[in-house]
């Protein structure tokens, strides 16, 4: 049996959340040297990021919630973006923080975009034990779709 914790949520929310704000304060200390022409195409995936980020919150609808702690009186959503991929909110803001980083020419932001993205495999990990508990269709699900993106 995987166990529910708040603690858990919260600690991984708080660190979601410091992570964010270091990747949008952070100066570009050290440049990664990327030519502007390609930087700025760049910023056409990091705006996918963030429709695909929006999109996926809007297909939760009732069920969308900070914490990975699925909602109380939730459903499994299988439609949508949710029918390519588990967690297409963390897709989103994959792709669009490390184009982001490449767009800004910042190293910095690149390795905190890596431990984002290792914060959301763990997140996830955590989140997908406590649906597996609450749903009996989870497996199958799990079983034909991607965890961040399709086919993956």
């Amino acid at each position: 049996m995987f166990e529910h914790s708040r603690g858990k949520d919260l600690i991984y929310v708080a660190t979601q959340l410091c992570l964010l704000v270091a990747f949008i304060l952070m100066p570009p200390l050290v440049k990664i040297g990327i030519a502007e022409s390609y930087r700025k195409l760049a910023l056409i995936p990091a705006i996918s990021g963030v429709l695909i980020s929006l999109v996926a919150i809007l297909q939760l609808k009732s069920n969308l919630t900070p914490f990975p702690s699925p909602t109380k009186n939730g459903t499994l959503i299988q439609t949508g973006l949710y029918r390519y991929m588990r967690h297409p909110i963390y897709t989103g803001i994959i792709v669009f923080i490390f184009c982001y980083s490449l767009f800004s020419d910042s190293l910095s932001r690149l390795v905190v975009s890596v431990l984002l993205v290792v914060l959301f495999y763990f997140k996830s990990r955590y989140e997908e034990g406590l649906l597996l508990e609450k749903f009996a269709e989870y497996p199958a699900y799990k079983s034909r779709t991607g965890r961040f993106f399709p086919f993956l």
